[in-house]
């Protein structure tokens, strides 16, 4: 089932302001705890340097065990880190980031999906720009952090075509598997599929499945912030274009394929797993849960 356009837009400034104060009372007496005060606080423009911070944490610890990986092999030998670790760490790490705060700031930890969630109507296309920055900032950081302990690696921990792969069959493959990738995210946060915090189990093995496949061409990225960053720090922009294009197009064309099953929109659930409110049940016109 879909929402109806009306339920997707934000409430009222007076009507966000009540429902936060509302909450804060009649929490009161039981200590608020984080995880049911917290239902408010995407409405609460207070919170958006949290929901940032989280963003931008989460992205740090994907980017810095997926560029990690090659990293450690080329400091120490070339099987420090064996293939299917380097592939499947990452999708691990980002089914753990889920897990611990994925209802802080909806863990987009991407991009691509921040920019599908705001086509498919389940995210404010005014809070994009900053998630992205966010995302960004975290890879560059996670970058230098890796290059402060282990040195320059040359090449290790960019992503790059495979070889005899040509840049635009690399963008094409990033395209591919960034559909299916945002198909699940997508898929688990809408209506009757929506799983909550199991969301994390199909999107991790999603990842790793991707990666297990994938990785040899293109070096399954399927995220802008965890090949750019390591670019921009590294000064290498090699095949650059085809980690932006092709996983934005990627999200682009999973939000055309949630429409023909879904209809417009992921419901009141999608708001809430985009937004980092996963399990709230209030729209514009209800009243809030106590």
């Amino acid at each position: 089932m879909t929402s109806q356009p009306d339920e997707l837009a934000p409430p009222p400034e007076p009507d966000r302001q009540a429902a936060v104060h509302h909450a804060a009372v009649a929490l009161r007496s039981i200590g608020q705890p984080n995880s049911v005060a917290g239902e408010f606080d995407f409405w609460n423009d207070r919170y958006e340097g949290r929901r940032l911070f989280s963003e931008l944490l989460g992205t740090f610890f994907l980017v810095l065990v997926a560029v990690g990986g090659g990293m450690v092999s080329a400091r120490f030998g070339g099987h420090a880190v064996p293939y299917g670790a380097k592939v499947v760490a990452p999708a691990l790490m980002v089914a753990a980031i889920i897990l611990f705060m994925g209802t802080v700031s909806g863990a987009h930890l991407n991009p691509a999906v921040s920019v599908a969630f705001a086509a498919r109507g389940d995210f404010p296309w005014k809070r994009v720009p900053a998630y992205i920055v966010a995302q960004f900032l975290g890879a560059v950081l996670a970058t230098l952090v890796l290059w402060a302990f282990l040195g320059k690696q040359g090449s290790a921990g960019l992503t790059l075509p495979g070889s005899g792969i040509s840049t635009a069959t690399a963008m094409l493959w990033e395209l591919v598997l960034t559909t299916g990738l945002v198909s699940v995210i997508l898929g688990t946060a809408s209506g009757a599929q929506q799983i909550g915090p199991l969301a994390a189990i199909g999107v991790g093995s999603y990842i790793a499945l991707a990666g297990l496949w994938g990785s040899a061409v293109s070096g399954a990225s399927m995220n802008p912030a965890r090949s750019l960053g390591p670019a921009l720090v590294k000064g290498d922009w090699a095949s650059w274009w085809a980690y932006l294009v092709g996983p934005v197009a990627g999200g682009l064309v999973a939000v055309g394929i949630a429409f023909i099953l879904r209809g417009r929109g992921g419901g009141r659930s999608g708001v809430a797993a985009a937004q980092g409110t996963l399990g709230v049940d209030w729209h514009p016109g209800s009243q809030p849960r106590t």
